[in-house]
């Protein structure tokens, strides 16, 4: 195989989606596989549209996704006079022509295909027919007109090899003159794709399935332009769990990658949650180092059927895709406390509850990672720490309505027994697990209770939730002054 080359070709009109991201992965596990190179190219032709924002928004995403790439980025609209010059090559080897046809008429031979039901319109080749002269009489004239492709007329059709969906065939029949050049002199995305493909020397394209429409006109213009077309193979779309395409406009934020920065998500993890949607490794795998993905990765793993973005809209609870919480809850959990330590800082920080005592040098530092890891096996994104963990670092926290309920409201019994146990744990010498535990057991088996009802009255006063770690090292975490403060707080939970 010669030396592969592939590219990551955004349109800089929005937010990375995470469709995009999930193409730009692809692109590059392939590249790295075979050591190629991945070209980043910003496909910025629509100037109505593009914008420096979404620019960097793009740059901004795969750098932190961990996606490199070794060529770029270049800009599509800094090739214009190529692309102009690949069209007007185009018309002089007679694979082009002229068309003077107005909407107006267009619209009109549409109408009455519909009317006769005779099926879909396709351009009629009114001006593949005309003579050198009246296409010079009409330019004279100064008539506006578009530049079509002149599909073959012949048997026959376009023939080529998917790698993911296998042989395909578009007879010629089915393709109509296709425009390449609009009225106002601007080459077609269609057109100028693949002149820079063809500079780019791209010998493998993977792309959305909705892209396999383009791929024979694609292919006509490749060979009319005297270069060898590509290896394409396109991944399945990426639905939601009613058959719909993610968009921002029917999910919202939840399909950009910026949203995973914000909420707390580490960059891998949305790498090998998107990696998922619509590959395959062959075997039960679903978490995958660099090189562990890299390795495993294969176009011909690709899978046909659509792939599943399991979202509600509006759930409380899942945030995103299940799936997508449980890989980051693993790499939380499974990565160093010293590279994690870093990540929750920032996120502590950002909620206004950092202390610098907790840092690198501070005298705090093994308390705080020690805590960290600790909490960190029921957490999913990096700022539950500063939410669902937040009393272990600050004494303002909200307490989950469904823990009162369960752990307060149907024990009223410990709105007396609570401040109790604090004068119990405030005497406890030496403040250790053990003691802390027949503390806790002793006080139980005087007031003729299961250890459960004052245990997980405690556990809610003093961490604010319903569950969470072993609660005598939940104890030691907070620590002695300050669970015993809260515990002669706790009447006041009590309505």
């Amino acid at each position: 195989m010669n030396e592969v080359r592939v590219r990551f070709p955004p349109s800089p009109t929005g937010y990375l989606h995470i469709g995009g991201a999930r193409t730009a992965i692809y692109n590059w596990l392939f590249a790295r596989k075979h050591n190629g190179k991945l070209i980043l190219r910003i496909e910025d032709t629509d100037a109505e549209r593009s914008t420096q924002e979404s620019i960097e928004g793009i740059i901004d995403g795969l750098t932190w996704l961990g996606i490199d790439w070794d060529e770029g980025p270049y800009f599509q609209s800094e090739h214009a006079a190529e692309h102009q010059a690949a069209a007007e090559r185009l018309l002089a080897t007679g694979h082009a022509y002229k068309c003077f046809c107005t909407k107006e008429e267009l619209e009109a031979k549409r109408e009455a295909a519909r009317a006769a039901k005779t099926g879909d319109y396709r351009y009629d080749k009114t001006c593949r027919r005309l003579s050198p002269e009246e296409v010079a009489a009409k330019e004279a004239a100064g008539l506006p007109y578009v530049v079509r492709f002149k599909v073959p007329e012949e048997a026959g059709g376009v023939r080529f090899h998917d790698v993911v969906y296998g042989d395909i065939e578009r007879a010629y029949d089915d393709i109509e003159d296709f425009v390449i050049v609009r009225s106002n002199g601007r080459p077609l995305y269609l057109l100028c794709n693949v002149v820079d493909d063809i500079r780019d020397r791209i010998t493998h394209i993977i792309r959305g399935q909705d892209g396999l429409v383009n791929t024979p006109r694609q292919i006509l213009l490749y060979r009319a332009l005297g270069a060898e077309p590509p290896v394409f193979a396109h991944m399945p779309l990426t639905l939601d769990t009613k058959k719909r395409k993610i968009s921002k406009r029917t999910h919202g934020e939840v399909v950009a990658v910026q949203y995973y920065r914000e909420i707390g998500f580490l960059p891998w993890a949305l790498v090998n949650f998107l990696v998922l949607l619509g590959w395959s490794p062959g075997d039960d795998r679903e978490i995958f180092s660099r090189e562990e993905l890299i390795e495993a990765f294969s176009l011909e793993r690709i899978n046909r059927a659509n792939s599943v973005f399991n979202y509600q809209k509006g759930d409380p609870k899942f945030i995103t895709d299940p799936k997508a919480l449980t890989i980051n809850a693993h790499y939380l959990r499974a990565m160093p406390v010293a590279e994690l330590a870093p990540l929750v800082e920032k996120e502590l920080r950002k909620a206004g509850i950092w202390k610098e005592d907790w840092g690198e040098n501070g005298k705090e530092r093994a308390w705080f990672l020690r805590v960290i890891d600790l909490i960190r096996s029921r957490f999913h994104t990096l700022k539950d720490f500063a939410t669902l963990g937040r009393a272990y670092f600050d004494d303002e926290f909200e307490i989950e309505a469904k823990a009162i309920k369960k752990n307060l409201a149907k024990h009223p019994q410990l709105k007396e027994w609570l401040p109790e146990l604090a004068d119990r744990l405030a005497a406890v010498e030496p403040f250790t697990a053990e003691n802390i535990e027949n503390t806790l057991r002793r006080f139980a088996e005087e007031k003729g209770a299961k250890p459960g009802v004052p245990i997980n009255g405690l556990r809610t006063v003093v961490t604010g939730r319903l569950a969470g770690p072993g609660i005598f090292d939940v104890i030691l975490a907070v620590g002695k002054e300050r669970t015993v403060a809260r515990l002669r707080r706790a009447p006041a939970l009590f309505v």
